[in-house]
């Protein structure tokens, strides 16, 4: 553990030094993001936080091999772990800057990500099996495997891109996901006897850190952005711990009294994910039925309606930032536990506490306003229409 807890210090503290300096080379380079009407923030603001990120996963991966056992867990691997992660991560850095400052269209990409996804393949890190619910695990072979991977690797880095709609939001969703595969991964080996020091984990711990050092920068107000070059990165950072931490287990080892552990690293994405793509669902069934192109843009988004509401920005990105903890908390709950039922139950009631707090926290702001001179205190009522 204090191996894995060095690393994830040094890609906070790399991130975090860096990102000053790489917002000022965005504002030199014109990488900047200019107010729309449907955005949130209405002055320019740098985009290219994810070079920060990227030299805190390099400063990260460096530490890692140098470590004395960690090293030589990843010299006698199978897998290249950080020379995977280094060229797949630069290949997508660049095309996320050439986005950033220019705009490119989606093919190319599109065709990046792909790009990122071979580079993991050969290097060793593709889907190998899956689970089955008998137990037993389906092997993959490299006509089913690849593209899967790739598909996975390709998904998981738009749905990170489509996160990104609120300052600290991309960044907190994904630094909670990460730590719940990291948490699963530590704990299921460290329960079952089996070596904590792996590449998954390693990658899981090095996306903590890098989004830890990234968010006092991107929190509300947002003196950067992390731009395509951080959304892209991070994504593919989340599915390169995804891909390695399925089938890592071996059914035969956790024992058969519980399948729900070889199933997490495929659920927590899409989970974690499910409220953004429920929001794009409904985004494009609302705009086809006004008559609009899908891809119009709007402000109706999740995100829009939480401050339509009354919710403050930070307090809109603190309310997903507890749906995405509750979820992944959830599913790791269910890998290290065979209490179904326990972990249900605290879910619902945490959940409906959500609920509560999140329709009554706006009533209760206005009614906490200051008072006027002389008067008592009047709740801030919308103004009528004349």
């Amino acid at each position: 553990m204090r191996e894995y807890l060095l690393t994830i210090l040094v890609a906070a503290l790399v991130t975090y030094l860096l990102t000053p300096a790489v917002r000022s080379f965005a504002v030199w380079f014109g990488a900047q993001a200019a107010p729309r009407d449907r955005d949130v923030h209405v002055i320019p603001t740098p985009r290219l936080g994810g070079l920060a990120m990227f030299g805190g996963l390099a400063a990260a991966l460096v530490l890692a091999h140098g470590l004395p056992v960690m090293g030589k867990v990843l010299e006698n691997a199978d897998i290249g772990t950080g020379k995977a992660l280094l060229l797949s991560g630069g290949l997508i850095v660049l095309v996320g800057i050439a986005d950033d400052r220019w705009g490119v269209d989606a093919l190319t990409k599109f065709a990046g990500q792909v790009a990122a996804a071979g580079i993991f393949v050969m290097q060793g890190i593709q889907l190998y099996q899956l689970p089955l619910p008998t137990g037993e695990a389906l092997s993959l072979p490299p006509a089913y495997g690849v593209p899967l991977t790739v598909l996975v690797v390709v998904a998981t880095i738009n749905a990170v891109n489509f996160i990104d709609g609120l300052d600290g939001l991309a960044a907190g969703v994904v630094g909670i996901a990460a730590m719940a595969l990291f948490s699963y991964a530590y704990l299921l080996s460290f329960t079952n006897g089996l070596t904590t020091l792996t590449g998954s984990t390693l990658t899981a711990a090095v996306l903590v850190g890098v989004c830890a050092g990234f968010l006092p920068h991107n929190f509300n107000p947002a003196r950067i952005f992390m731009g395509d070059t951080g959304s892209m990165l991070i994504g593919l950072l989340l599915s390169a711990a995804t891909i390695m931490l399925t089938g890592t287990f071996d059914p035969a080892v956790i024992g058969a009294y519980a399948q729900m552990p070889l199933w997490v690293p495929i659920l927590l994405v899409p989970a974690v994910a499910a409220v953004p793509f429920i929001d794009m669902l409904l985004a494009v069934w609302r705009r086809t039925n006004q008559g609009r192109s899908p891809f119009a843009p709007d402000k109706q988004h999740l995100h829009h309606r939480l401050l339509e509401l009354g919710h403050s920005h930070r307090r809109a990105v603190l309310i997903m930032y507890f749906w995405v903890a509750l979820i992944a908390s959830s599913l790791v709950g269910l890998s290290t536990t065979n209490s179904v039922p326990l972990v249900a139950s605290v879910t619902i009631v945490v959940a409906l506490a959500g609920v509560v707090v999140m329709i009554a926290a706006p009533r209760m702001v206005r009614r906490r306003r200051p008072r006027h001179a002389g008067g008592p205190a009047v709740e801030a009522r919308p103004r009528q229409p004349v």
